[in-house]
């Protein structure tokens, strides 16, 4: 049986599994969350998070901290476009 995509249910080596994608503020309290399938990569949803997440009455931080799972060109001229600083590591830091 294929589980619709809603149901955030993948398929990997380890059996059946579910990511779950945030953006936390400074005090680590989650501001936008998205949950997709295991298998599924981190970096693809860091334009959906940006896009959800609401810090007040602004729709947008001022900084972005992340991992180097990140650290992809679409995600930096995103970012760039909206004025918001990356706080990520390059590939090979």
């Amino acid at each position: 049986m294929v589980e619709p995509p809603d149901h955030a249910i993948g398929r990997s080596r380890g059996g059946l599994s579910t990511k779950t994608h945030q953006f936390v503020g400074g005090h680590g309290l989650p501001l936008a969350t998205i949950c997709t399938a295991g298998q599924d990569g981190d970096s693809p949803m860091f334009v959906p998070l940006l896009e959800q997440l609401r810090v007040g009455r602004r729709t947008r931080p001022e900084t972005a901290l992340g991992d180097k799972a990140y650290s992809s060109r679409a995600n930096r001229t995103h970012l760039r476009r909206r004025g918001i600083e990356a706080v990520i590591p390059e590939p090979g830091d």
